[in-house]
């Protein structure tokens, strides 16, 4: 494969300049909005492809026509400007017609995880106060799991025609939108429905990953999701001929701000899936001539784990943008799949400052050419004491060069400036918590990341982990993304969640791995450890194995380590197969008080 060059930073800082022109062009106070964004790509896009789903395709007139009939319906079930609407939809057209719809109306669409119930969909309902909910078909049985919802809140049917509910579960719902959409008119509703509307003003929730705990709601204005849009199109150099594959799921920011928002700016094409499949995916690319792939966690690491085949560089896939690709998945699957741009980026769907790769640089998240140039700085932050080191002066402290520290925005006091807003959650509390204050001068605000980033002299960053996935062995640090880089490509593996465990007697954490095998795979107790000990300071070599049937991961395929956190190597609760690191012995053995005692003695 290719090894580029390092970019000298006068041109690195050009491409990062034409992408802030772009963003200090959105107010706070305009007037445009996301519904005068897609009435304007369908004048201008009109008979050019928006929208394909299998067999079925949509023109930007089409799709314009479709989404205007959900507004056009929806304003006469009394949906008006301000009001909170939730919609719990899977992959799907409506989905699309279902929100722009509600945006039309100048309403805010809370988009709920599909694979929500029982207390994290009350949560969710809670945080945004959704007056009524859009609940596709198919998942209705999730709102049938949870009978504590308020009796008073109306939950409108969508219907799935590819997956059918029970007719018992139907009845959750006082209508039935199908209908009441198929006969409403298909002409643009009158901007008056959206009068006193501003871009500043709240678009969409939309949920973290809740990697660590119950999500929250991300606010997301009308100008933050149009910035988001016009700034990817001009990083990534996307236009009409570019057709995205939109897999992730639509209730997160990856597919709903990146995927959507840029591709209406472009004129793009979107092809969309219900949900990923390592079986399908090029088919889908060769079908549809993706040119555009949106990636995260593990999904790369998925695809190669395919048998190889003659003809894996046949296709149109020319850029991969997202986050969490190994250096050694980036290396294998362009040796394997061919050359194409990648975007590794770093942010998060509330971020107000962001890093991004633009020059292919392998395994790097983006890069800082010039410090005074952007809002983002690196602080020094003390995993031992779980707190930032202030310096004589009572401020915080610059990280050196590839010193790990917590990535941090400063949050710009212009009240119509969009860009560096951090714009937060519905929760006043959550929003406050993740503000710094006080940080370099007096009265300052940072949003804090809650991220490990560490910048080498060239300017390059490079993501270290969440801090709180960070712990203290033996008095070292531990990066559990740095482990699981180290032990991707073991023979066999499909998926390795690395953590910390408390261990009784001892300070710290010690780590622990659950792995997934592919089916058929007998586990190498010896050959693994051998790759762990070699790759891997003592300290850093996972103590504990588990050997798990499936990856836990969350909908958009980023790993949850909570559950296997609180379990640890608890044998009464883990009914998984578990070992120990017996250094003397050269292998992992399986875990027993004896085993236990005599490793940890040693």
């Amino acid at each position: 494969m290719t090894h580029h060059p390092i970019v000298p930073r006068e041109v690195t800082q050009g491409k990062l300049d034409r992408r802030s022109e772009v963003s200090m062009a959105f107010r706070a106070s305009s007037s445009d909005t996301t519904a005068e964004r897609l009435e304007e790509s369908a004048q201008t896009f009109a008979e050019r492809l928006c929208l394909q789903h299998g067999d079925q395709r949509w023109t930007y007139t089409e799709f314009n026509a479709c989404v205007n009939q959900a507004a056009h319906a929806l304003q006469a079930l009394g949906v008006r400007r301000g009001d909170v609407v939730a919609l719990a939809m899977e992959n799907r057209p409506e989905f699309f017609f279902a929100w722009m719809g509600l945006s039309k109306l100048g309403a805010v669409v809370a988009f709920l995880n599909t694979h929500a119930s029982g207390r994290v969909l009350e949560h969710a309902l809670a945080e945004t106060r959704a007056g009524r909910v859009i609940v596709g078909e198919e998942c209705l049985p999730h709102f049938a799991a949870t009978p504590t919802l308020p009796k008073d809140l109306p939950l409108w049917l969508w219907p799935d025609h590819a997956r059918p509910a029970d007719p018992a579960l139907q009845a959750l719902c006082t209508l039935d939108l199908a209908p009441l959409v198929a006969g409403a008119p298909s002409h643009n509703p009158p901007a008056v429905w959206r009068d006193g509307l501003v871009a500043g003003d709240t678009a969409q929730y939309i949920f973290t990953s809740g990697t660590t705990g119950l999500p929250k709601a991300a606010v997301v204005s009308h100008a933050r999701w149009l910035m988001a849009g016009a700034a990817m199109k001009t990083v990534w150099e996307i236009g009409p001929e570019d057709c995205f594959y939109c897999f992730l799921p639509l209730y997160h920011g990856a597919a709903s701000m990146s995927a959507t928002a840029t591709a209406l700016c472009a004129g793009a094409s979107i092809a969309l899936r219900r949900k990923f499949s390592r079986r399908e995916f090029w088919d889908d690319v060769r079908r549809h001539r993706i040119t555009v792939c949106q990636y995260v966690g593990e999904i790369c690491r998925f695809l190669l784990s395919n048998p190889p085949q003659p003809d894996d560089r046949d296709h149109s896939l020319r850029k991969m943008a997202g986050t969490g690709m190994a250096p050694e998945v980036w290396t294998r699957w362009v040796e394997r799949f061919g050359e194409m741009a990648i975007y590794e980026s770093w942010g998060s769907t509330e971020a107000n400052a962001s890093t991004l790769n633009l020059e292919n640089r392998i395994g790097s998240c983006g890069r800082v050419p010039f410090w005074d140039r952007t809002n983002l700085r690196l602080v020094r932050y003390d995993l031992g004491s779980d707190t930032h080191p202030r310096g004589p002066d009572g401020f915080l402290q610059l990280a050196a060069v590839d010193e790990p520290g917590e990535a941090i925005g400063m949050i710009y006091d212009l009240p119509d400036l969009i860009a560096g807003r951090f714009e937060g959650y519905t929760s006043a509390e959550a929003t406050e918590r993740k503000i710094l204050r006080n940080v370099f001068r007096e009265g300052d605000a940072w949003w804090s990341s809650g991220d490990l980033l560490r910048c080498d002299a060239d300017g390059y960053c490079w993501f270290v982990d969440r801090i709180g996935d960070t712990f203290r062995w033996k008095s070292e640090n531990v990066s559990t993304a740095e482990v699981a880089d180290a032990l991707g490509d073991f023979p066999g593996l499909d998926a390795v969640t690395v953590y910390g465990v408390q261990v009784p007697g001892h300070e710290g954490r010690a780590g622990m791995a659950a792995l997934v095998l592919h089916p058929g795979v007998d586990f190498d107790p010896a050959a693994f450890w051998a790759l762990a000990t070699t790759r891997l300071a003592s300290y850093a070599a996972p103590l504990f194995l588990r050997l798990s049937a499936t990856a836990d991961m969350t909908g958009n395929y980023k790993l949850r380590k909570v559950d296997l956190q609180r379990e640890g190597f608890n044998a009464a609760v883990v009914k998984e197969p578990l070992y120990v690191r017996d250094d003397a012995a050269g292998t992992y053995v399986p875990l027993s008080e004896s085993t236990l005692t005599r490793v940890l003695g040693g």
